[in-house]
């Protein structure tokens, strides 16, 4: 049976990518079938809350890329009950994404694999929240502490890039795509921002619309070149055995898809969001293929052990 650790790991994971298949889901206008992948999300952030529970009073720590990937979950989750309409639900949860935040964000990031990128995920994820009720609540001082963090998410991320060993692209086991969802949720959060601004709710001047929409577009333009090079890094360097790490690999592809879908409604671009609809499929294939890779893997971990040795002793 696995450990807390991997337990709360696997779910916070889990419960990321699907959250943000939801996301893309009620974007292209599927507002059922985002309706059951929300659920689907909610059950897993419920499981990964209890490992991460159980992890704390067992071991007196927080194993911290699960932590923050469920940070990013919480906000995720709470994006979409805001598409829903639950309104006090979605900033239930952005209150505690944000204290969640608060704490883990000057935890030591250990390593140098794509898990040093979780910080810019966690803190751009809240910032999509953020922008995502400001809009919905007409909250102006909301929308600007959504900006704040959309910047700050940024330095996050070039901190990041230079902690990260580039060798991870050859030889990490999926995690490393965080590099390019990060990109993506940070172009998904500008377009959540540019969103946010109307005639009843005036928040930035042309000078400010205009840098951030340049921003958000060469952050999409970055994201989709990143998703390219690595998915050709995995044809040169194949990972044939699954890993829990992979679920990195299709937030990455699902995150694309929708900030893709964002900037096309915000920038007003058709032909984007035909590309986006299709991303989406793509994501939403490699999505129910990394599921059904992973319970043939549980189930195959689980008749492991029956199997005995008939050589002599």
């Amino acid at each position: 049976m696995p450990g807390p650790s991997l337990f709360a790991t696997w779910w916070a994971t889990y419960a990321l990518a699907t959250g943000i298949v939801s996301a893309g889901l009620d974007s292209a206008g599927y507002a059922v079938l985002s309706r059951i992948t929300l659920a689907l999300a909610c059950a897993a952030w419920l499981a990964a809350a209890a490992g991460l529970v159980r992890r704390t009073h067992g071991e007196g720590r927080v194993e911290t890329p699960a932590a923050l990937t469920t940070v990013a979950a919480t906000a995720v989750l709470g994006t979409g009950f805001s598409a829903a309409g639950q309104q006090p639900l979605a900033e239930a949860l952005l209150a505690l994404a944000m204290v969640l935040w608060a704490v883990l964000l000057t935890v030591e990031a250990q390593g140098r694999r794509g898990t040093v990128f979780l910080r810019c995920v966690a803190t751009e994820a809240v910032a999509v929240l953020g922008a995502t009720l400001a809009a919905a609540d007409r909250a102006a001082w909301l929308a600007h502490a959504a900006l704040v963090l959309f910047w700050l998410g940024l330095a996050l991320y070039c901190f990041a890039l230079f902690r990260f060993q580039p060798r991870q692209v050859e030889e990490g086991r999926g995690d490393h795509w965080f590099a390019a969802g990060a990109l993506a949720v940070s172009a998904l959060a500008g377009a959540a921002l540019l969103d946010a601004d109307s005639s009843r709710l005036y928040l930035w001047n042309e000078e400010n619309a205009d840098t951030l929409r340049t921003t958000t577009v060469t952050l999409l333009v970055l994201a989709l070149i990143a998703c390219v090079a690595l998915l050709l890094a995995e044809l040169f360097w194949p990972r044939h055995h699954y890993d829990v790490r992979r679920w990195a690999t299709v937030f990455a592809a699902v995150v694309t898809a929708t900030a893709t879908l964002a900037v096309a409604a915000a920038l007003d671009v058709p032909w984007l969001d035909v590309a986006g609809e299709v991303l989406l499929w793509i994501a939403v294939a490699a999505w129910l293929g990394c599921t059904a890779w992973a319970l043939a893997s549980a189930r195959a971990a689980g008749e492991r052990p029956r199997v005995r040795s008939r050589a002599r002793r």
